[in-house]
């Protein structure tokens, strides 16, 4: 699946048909002929469980890994022998890898230095970032002396520093703790759209992905499984495989007759203008609403686990897969009391049958 941008909008970034092969020959591509743009000024996020591809497109980008096919440009260039130096991309790791030996100053003032900067260029460029990344008058301190979250403050800075066309981040909060890695996520949301940067992340933390990203690119084996605004990503997902990874499992095999389908949970509402036939179902826990045994599915409550919003239930229907349902807290019942359940067809996906 190609990623679309608006047709007016200059593409900062273009992959067509990248292909990257390890091991030995017949094994799966690590990248298999994908296909991805990214606009100018478009923050997108690439998830994806391990092995997906998601670091190696990274590192193709960044001009640390060879291609066996297809193309890469940033700006309109075929970047095909262009060195990572060369390429004008910022990249940001998830150790830091800042130098120990060096102050703040000299560690974001790394790349200026590189490119010939002037003194006085240096210091009032660091002096900017330091004030935009919440660190402001840091210069002098030491490395080790900063905590988690200000070392990633730090190296921010320091690929920033350049003014890159493209900026890269590889899990960049994944060491952080989640209160801090909530909290940055916000700032660096606010700082890109200050300074129009490009930018292209890699992470696993997928609620870290849904509240930085403009796009959201889903991988699985090296493809691209769906690509979409967060939004649309989460209320339509596009197979049982991204489904799944979003973390909804109540999906089941369906046949759609109607204004219904029949499942193992009996007949569930389906969307308007559903095609009648064989299908997969996604139901959100949210659409799982409980009413008395006598009025909907009977079901027993297997287990509960407070979310902090809601309460999930896992139910057991008889002879038919367990079902979650959401919940306020004051409506949750026990663990081993009965209730039915109906379903309300706004929560109601239709997935592709033919991804698994």
């Amino acid at each position: 699946m190609t990623a679309q941008t608006g047709a007016t909008t200059p593409k900062m970034l273009r992959l067509d048909g990248v292909t990257v092969r390890f091991g030995t020959p017949g094994a799966p591509p690590a990248l298999d002929a994908v296909d991805l743009d990214v606009a100018a000024h478009e923050t997108v996020c690439v998830l994806g469980p391990s092995g997906s591809g998601k670091s190696t497109l990274l590192r193709v980008v960044a001009g640390l890994q060879h291609t066996d096919e297809g193309t890469v440009l940033l700006d309109g260039r075929d970047q095909a022998g262009v060195p990572t130096h060369r390429r004008g991309v910022g990249l940001m790791f998830q150790d830091h890898q800042l130098f120990p030996q060096r102050d703040v100053a000299g560690n974001v003032a790394f790349g200026l230095r590189m490119r010939g900067s002037s003194r006085t260029a240096q210091e009032r460029t660091v002096a900017e970032l330091l004030e935009l990344v919440g660190l402001p008058g840091a210069q002098r301190r030491a490395v080790a002396s900063l905590s988690g979250g200000e070392q990633q403050r730090v190296a921010l800075a320091r690929a920033l520093a350049p003014r890159p066309q493209l900026l890269m981040l590889d899990e960049p909060l994944g060491q952080l703790d989640r209160g801090l890695r909530e909290r940055l996520v916000v700032e660096l949301r606010r700082l890109f759209r200050e300074l129009g940067t490009t930018v292209l992340a890699v992470t696993h933390d997928q609620g870290e992905a849904f509240a930085l990203a403009d796009r959201v690119v889903v991988m699985r084996d090296g493809r691209v499984a769906q690509s979409g605004t967060p939004l649309d990503v989460w209320q339509r997902p596009a197979n049982a495989f991204v489904a799944r990874f979003l973390g909804f499992d109540n999906v089941v095999e369906a046949t759609v007759q109607g204004e219904a389908a029949a499942t193992p949970w009996g007949k569930v509402p389906v969307p308007e203008g559903t095609s009648d036939g064989p299908c997969r179902l996604l139901v959100r826990p949210a659409g799982v609403r409980l009413t008395s045994p006598a009025d909907g599915l009977p079901c027993t409550v297997a287990a509960r686990t407070f979310r902090g919003t809601h309460v999930a239930l896992l139910l057991q229907p008889a002879g038919a897969p367990q079902i979650e349902a959401a919940c306020p807290l004051s409506e949750a019942p026990e663990t081993g009391d009965r209730v039915g359940i109906s379903f309300a067809a706004e929560d109601v996906v239709v997935l592709d049958s033919a991804d698994e």
